[in-house]
């Protein structure tokens, strides 16, 4: 008996497309728009409209294309609405700039992402705000976990979320993928953002699944591709290091239970020896240096200690002891001290 392929439920699609294609949506209709203030509710919008008419006349070829339309027009029925109000006639002309051309924007061809990343961490934002905006605009990463990373209630989070983009609305045109010239200056916020990302993929969450792979392999693959754009940042070199180096022993960090693994009882022929040796050629080719690449590269150096070695009683301790008290000196960090 042949069975009957069951049609695709416009729920499980809209659900997958918000984990897959959020970030980058929210991120190409602030690129667009230049209304960060708007563009988040435009597009919450789109999808709770989008399962009532999918429902009634089929799932879009392309949803995610559907949705940036549908987002698209709700920002600009609301620059409208601002015009008739305040009688702003300027702002519908300066509403929908032609975007730039992906091939125009360094990093486009391979993640459209990582312009929109240096786009997020604007200067006129407070340091400890970019990013924290960059992992909800670019990344897509839920407030309640950007709450979490930043150990503060999710209402707090969210409050500071909103007058950020507050913020942005004063600056106006000024919020747009920068000169490529001015990236090297926004290297550290961008570096923070991804580095939180892939942290977020050990939060703890609902659900049998301790490390969220897809972001933190989504944030590996970040890192990796942000240092190769920017070959000259050694911010971005040390993160791509030390993410690779800590990936490398995902598979062997649960156990059949998928309770977790302590890293003395983990089973290193699970590492990945491949991501390990690009971890290592990344960190070799550093050199001392100060601010946030010298304390991502000597955290690097002590996952380096730790995945080279063969097993846990021919891990160089005392290496490590004395790249913890130069991290300590650096930071003053309470955790590092503990560590």
């Amino acid at each position: 008996m042949v069975q009957s392929l069951r049609a695709p439920d416009p729920g499980e699609v809209l659900a997958q497309v918000c984990r897959e294609d959020w970030g980058r949506l929210l991120g190409h209709l602030i690129r667009r728009h230049g209304r960060p203030d708007l563009a988040e509710d435009a597009l919450a919008e789109a999808i709770a409209s989008a399962y009532g008419q999918w429902s009634a006349a089929g799932i879009p070829a392309v949803p995610p294309a559907w949705l940036s339309h549908v987002a698209s027009r709700r920002v600009l029925d609301a620059i409208r609405h601002e015009r008739t109000l305040a009688g702003k006639a300027h702002l519908l002309a300066t509403a929908d700039p032609a975007p730039a051309p992906a091939e125009a924007m360094p990093g486009a061809d391979t993640d459209d992402r990582l312009p929109l990343l240096f786009m997020a961490t604007h200067p006129a934002l407070a340091p400890e705000i970019r990013p924290a905006l960059a992992l909800r605009f670019v990344l897509g990463v839920p407030t309640r976990d950007i709450a979490a990373l930043f150990l503060v209630p999710e209402a707090t989070m969210a409050a500071r979320l909103t007058r950020a983009k507050k913020r942005l609305r004063t600056i106006g045109a000024a919020f747009a993928v920068p000169d490529p010239q001015r990236w090297p200056q926004r290297c550290d916020d961008v570096a923070r953002a991804i580095y939180l990302a892939f942290t977020a993929g050990y939060a703890p969450r609902d659900g049998p699944e301790v490390v969220h792979v897809r972001a933190t392999s989504e944030a590996v693959r970040l890192a990796d591709l942000a240092a190769d754009l920017m070959t000259d940042s050694p911010v971005l070199a040390a993160l791509s290091a030390l993410l690779t180096l800590h990936d490398a022993r995902r598979d062997a960090r649960t156990g059949a239970d998928g309770a977790l693994v302590r890293l003395a009882d983990q089973d290193r022929t699970r590492w990945n020896h491949s991501q390990i040796r690009a971890g290592l050629a990344r960190l070799t080719a550093l050199t001392p240096t100060t601010g946030y690449a010298e304390e991502l590269r000597l955290q690097a150096l002590i996952a380096a200690f730790h995945a080279s070695a063969a097993t846990s009683a021919d891990t160089d301790w005392v290496a490590i002891a004395r790249t913890y008290a130069r991290l300590e000196e650096l930071t003053g960090s309470p955790v590092v001290r503990l560590n």
